[in-house]
């Protein structure tokens, strides 16, 4: 992903200040107009002066981020310049009487100076932000990564096998976006668009990513999280980045697929009116774990990880090796600073909601599948949303629909995805052929096909579980239910149709052997 920009260290300039060298220090993020303040109030000028910056040698120099460097021995000099011109003091008459003007039409415009208010505070967080990181405190953080990089090297990490992006001995450089200040463009939702999010109909081929960004940024302002908890807007911007940046260009296990679970249980959100049942903090749990739940999928699921001998089933002792480290790449992202959504959390507030999306990640293990089913359903018949256990429970079953909803979907929109995960397992089965492990059967080329693929999978694993959902939330067996019968209805013709063809495509075999027998 290439190495964080936060890793750029602050400029240094000197100035001649009335024959004294002052020293200027100021990072990489700040702004033309930030700098030619801090240039100002170093030189005992008014804040707001024109001015230019020239060397020993007359010449001027820029006044940017990127300005060069000098050092005591070549001295800058901050010059202000003239504004006494009889047409400059006209111009700026001119210009006041027009910001006077402006003002008193905007009195009348509350909704403008609203939209006004909100980006002007949403500018000043982003430069509070920017200006907060200290040289100290950066210096101290690269000093401790470094600590961390040399711990980690000197026990040693050769890599098994299936390499993974993530890795404790690369300076942090798989889990920082490769831009510190989000430049994504701002997409400004449709009604039509807003509406569309809260239904399973969503037709998620349709985005590109930053659409994808724009549209689980609104959904966390939406549902009432950003101000929850406390997050800067910029802040999120950042961590969505992060984790669009951490997400592998796989098959399936991508960044599309992240935001169709998102999107998902956003509408479940809608459709179940979680918003009445459940708190603010379980909605940012189950939001946060849908965006995370697979961070960094290498493409090759836990059964090759563990019959590989990989890096990640020596780390995790073969418990759930993939889900393990998609919650250490999610909690990598969090720890740094300018990520961290939750850093104006209580700490022990923060400790639960940590625990919390650990716990669902680790149920997306599909190995885990009947044993959370089946500890859903004991709760059922006297299930109590003031109960943590009973809620806990429901979260898991909820996070389980989510990741595997896809047939849920319209057929245009669910057919690809089979597709996809048929190309991703195929891979898997041919790595494992040419290596002399294992294959399963429904991740063999030479035996599956889309219908023998999901037919089982839905009947028997999409069905019932949505079924046991729809029996707390009757609501969804119109929207979510229905489909996946259609579905496997759907899927179950095409087999039949399969099979005739395979049928008649023997007998015609048969038939050209039996005539040049004769």
């Amino acid at each position: 992903m290439g190495s964080s920009s936060s890793s750029f260290p602050p400029r240094n300039i000197y100035l001649d200040v009335e024959g004294k060298v002052q020293k200027v220090v100021f990072s990489r993020h700040c702004s033309p107009c930030d700098i030619k303040e801090l240039l100002c109030s170093s030189s005992n000028l008014p804040r707001n002066s024109a001015i230019k910056v020239v060397n020993p040698e007359g010449a001027m120099v820029s006044i940017d981020a990127t300005m060069p460097t000098n050092s005591p021995n070549f001295l800058y000099k901050v010059v202000p310049l003239s504004t006494d011109q009889p047409g400059d003091r006209e111009d700026m008459f001119q210009s006041v009487l027009s910001q006077v003007a402006e003002q008193f039409t905007r009195a009348f415009c509350i909704s403008e100076l609203k939209s006004e208010v909100t980006n002007r505070l949403a500018a000043l967080e982003k430069r509070v932000e920017m200006e907060g990181l200290k040289v100290v405190e950066i210096e101290k953080c690269k000093n401790d990564l470094k600590k961390l990089r040399d711990e980690m090297t000197s026990r040693g990490g050769s890599r098994v096998s299936c390499s993974c992006k993530f890795n404790f001995s690369e300076e942090g450089k798989k889990v920082t976006p490769r831009r510190d200040v989000p430049t994504y463009p701002k997409y400004t939702l449709s009604q039509e668009t807003i509406e569309a999010l809260k239904k399973p109909t969503f037709d998620v081929w349709h985005w590109e990513h930053n659409e994808m960004l724009s549209c689980l940024e609104f959904m966390y302002h939406d549902l009432g999280l950003v101000k929850e908890f406390n997050m800067n807007p910029i802040t999120l911007k950042r961590w969505l980045l992060a984790i669009q940046e951490n997400y592998r260009n796989n098959p399936f296990h991508n960044f599309r697929h992240c935001f169709c679970v998102s999107q998902m249980m956003y509408g479940m959100i809608h459709l179940c009116n979680l918003q009445g049942k459940l708190t603010l903090t379980d909605l940012g749990i189950l939001m946060t774990t849908a965006v995370c739940h697979d961070l960094d999928h290498p493409g090759y699921n836990n059964t090759y990880q563990i019959n590989a001998r990989t890096e990640l089933a020596v780390r995790y002792n073969d418990i759930s090796p993939l889900e393990n480290h998609h919650c250490a790449v999610a909690f990598q992202i969090l720890s740094l600073p300018e990520c961290n959504i939750f850093a104006n959390v209580d700490p022990e507030a923060f400790k639960k909601i940590r625990q919390a999306i650990i716990t669902l990640i680790l149920a997306t293990d599909m190995a885990r599948h009947g044993e959370i089913l089946e500890g859903f359903k004991q709760k059922l018949d006297n299930f109590d949303f003031s109960n943590e256990d009973h809620v806990m429970c429901l979260q898991k079953v909820l996070i389980k629909c989510c990741d595997i909803s896809n047939e849920v979907r319209p057929t245009e929109v669910a057919e690809p995805w089979v597709d996809c995960l048929l190309e991703e397992y195929f891979m898997q089965s041919d790595r494992e052929k040419s290596e002399g492990l294992p294959v399963a059967p429904f991740m063999d080329r030479d035996k599956v096909t889309k219908p023998t693929a999901q037919i089982g999978f839905i009947k028997f694993v999409l069905i019932p579980m949505f079924e046991t959902a729809m029996k707390l939330f009757p609501q969804i067996e119109e929207i979510m239910v229905q489909p996946l019968r259609d579905s496997r209805d759907h899927y179950e013709e095409l087999k039949q149709l399969e099979d005739s063809m395979t049928e008649e495509s023997s007998f015609m075999s048969r038939l050209k052997k039996d005539l040049k027998s004769e």
